[in-house]
């Protein structure tokens, strides 16, 4: 289990309190060391449906956004960029790390609808394992009632990653009304990163059952996967800031895929009734993602 309940952003104080390995609390350290230095806000002038790129010492991020649909909706991404040797993070990032946030400036009518994230990778750094990415990243998203022409001005929080983590943080506006018809590259960037989400659950590719044990230490779940697939990568997202990584497989009776997830410590009082976890499977080629609901 990788207990993710990181800080500096009020969640790192608790894991630097929770958490004795030395590798951790240096890189949390760090992370309370670097913080003021690394908040990044940018101003003057957009281009044509993006933002202008902020960096800082690990990487770089800029917003893209789309034209309106009828609906008055636009969709974009958060592009992020880290440095070579560096890594940001997945919406759970495991032992330290930063979950990314988007949200808009204060007053603003309209809202970040969805987020969405492609296949994360599991990375090991000594006794800590983070879940993110070790390349460019785009992270699609939809804004509601984002039909004007006025300037959109989001903040985007991110983690970037090396020997320390550094919160990065950054203004993003785009102009629509600095807009010259379509971009292609941008159109193109957006409808990639779409494609590279985990669908949903298919007929040859989904959770048949699951089941949490009574004392809450395990977690069961029976998988169909795709003909010929290897054994799985499986991602459980519990409660916020917890993400579990680590299980065996076995196979059913019926030859479906028993997979068994250790649950680690859980926040004090915490009940499965009502809950609703999400969980992404990867085998091979493929992956797939979903909502276990639990009675």
């Amino acid at each position: 289990m990788i207990d993710s309940s990181t800080a500096l952003h009020p969640l790192f104080r608790q894991a630097f309190r929770q958490d004795s390995r030395p590798a951790v609390r240096a890189r949390l350290t760090g992370l309370a060391v670097l913080a003021p230095l690394c908040l990044v806000a940018l101003t003057g002038a957009v281009q044509a449906a993006s933002s202008a790129w902020a960096t800082n010492e690990g990487g770089r991020m800029r917003l893209v956004l789309l034209a309106a649909k009828a609906d008055g909706t636009r969709e974009g991404v958060l592009l992020v960029e880290p440095k070579k040797g560096w890594i940001t993070y997945w919406k759970e990032p495991g032992d330290v790390g930063i979950p990314p946030s988007i949200t808009p400036a204060a007053g603003s009518d309209y809202t970040v609808a969805d987020v969405d994230f492609p296949v994360p990778k599991l990375l090991s750094t000594g006794d800590m394992q983070d879940v993110g990415y070790d390349h460019s990243v785009a992270l699609p998203l939809v804004l509601a009632n984002a039909g004007s022409d006025r300037p959109f001005k989001l903040s985007a929080f991110v983690g970037v990653c090396q020997n320390i983590c550094i919160p990065f943080q950054a203004d993003l506006t785009v102009d629509p009304a600095a807009e010259i018809g379509s971009d292609p590259d941008e159109t193109a960037l957006v409808e990639k990163a779409k494609r590279l989400v985990p669908p949903g659950p298919s007929e040859d590719f989904r959770v048949t059952a699951h089941a949490m044990q009574p004392d809450l230490k395990s977690l069961h779940v029976s998988l169909r996967l795709p003909a010929g697939a290897p054994a799985p990568q499986v991602f459980v997202s519990g409660p916020s800031g917890h993400v579990y990584v680590e299980g065996t497989a076995a196979t059913g009776p019926h030859g479906e895929t028993l997979y068994t997830v250790p649950i680690g410590k859980l926040p004090k009082g915490y009940t499965m009734a009502g809950k609703r976890w999400g969980i992404l499977v990867v085998a091979g080629e493929r992956a797939m993602e979903t909502t276990l609901a639990f009675e």
